[in-house]
């Protein structure tokens, strides 16, 4: 039985943590995966720059509330879901997602969680495991499942290269230039038609 399993940022709604740089006019929060492949690295040089600032859970929760899904990814993950499972994978954070995934109608996603102050502040994260979208994937094959992976991050490599079948969507020059080898779509339209070859 297949099961695609998607990134979220840069794949289905927009990058949060640029959104909330554009937002706080802190540029040093643009770094994102796919330019720091080191997750816990970046993570807590983010932790850093927040604290630096005082900012908290809840001005990053009233940016996120003002990001939509991206043109056509609610439509994309409908069809897709009417074919077929569909996991999100994304190391992004429970507090930060929810919102989120009632404007895509609600999918299954894995994610991770932070953990807050009562003051607000973002104290530090919780990995739901190690090298989280890979051991999911592998587990999922573990019990049966062929599994398909799209993403567009350093991140989603694992979960893209240990996959029957494995997408880029919308990722750096970099990574299409260091992994020729896998398809590199920038629609919808193409992904779809992607993952529609390899369904059993």
């Amino acid at each position: 039985m297949d099961i695609v399993c998607l990134d979220l940022e840069g794949v289905l709604v927009p990058e949060i943590w640029i959104a909330f740089s554009q937002a706080s006019g802190i540029p040093e929060l643009r770094r994102t995966t796919r330019d720091e492949p080191d997750y816990d690295k970046l993570m807590r040089w983010r932790l850093g720059i927040l604290k630096e600032h005082g900012l908290g859970l809840g001005e990053i929760q009233d940016t996120i509330a003002k990001i939509d899904p991206m043109p056509g990814a609610k439509e994309f993950l409908d069809e897709l879901r009417s074919m077929t499972q569909v996991i999100i994978l994304s190391d992004t954070f429970t507090q930060f997602a929810a919102p989120l995934m009632k404007k895509l109608g609600m999918p299954t996603i894995f994610c991770n969680t932070l953990e807050v102050a009562e003051d607000g502040t973002i104290t530090g994260y919780r990995m739901r495991t190690a090298q989280s979208k890979l051991s999911t994937v592998k587990a999922l094959q573990s019990i049966g499942f062929d599994t398909i992976a799209a993403g567009d991050s350093f991140n989603d490599l694992g979960m893209i290269l240990n996959s029957k079948a494995g997408f880029l969507f919308k990722s750096t020059q970099q990574i299409k230039a260091d992994y020729p080898q896998l398809p590199a779509y920038e629609t919808y339209e193409e992904l779809m038609e992607g993952i529609r070859s390899v369904l059993g």
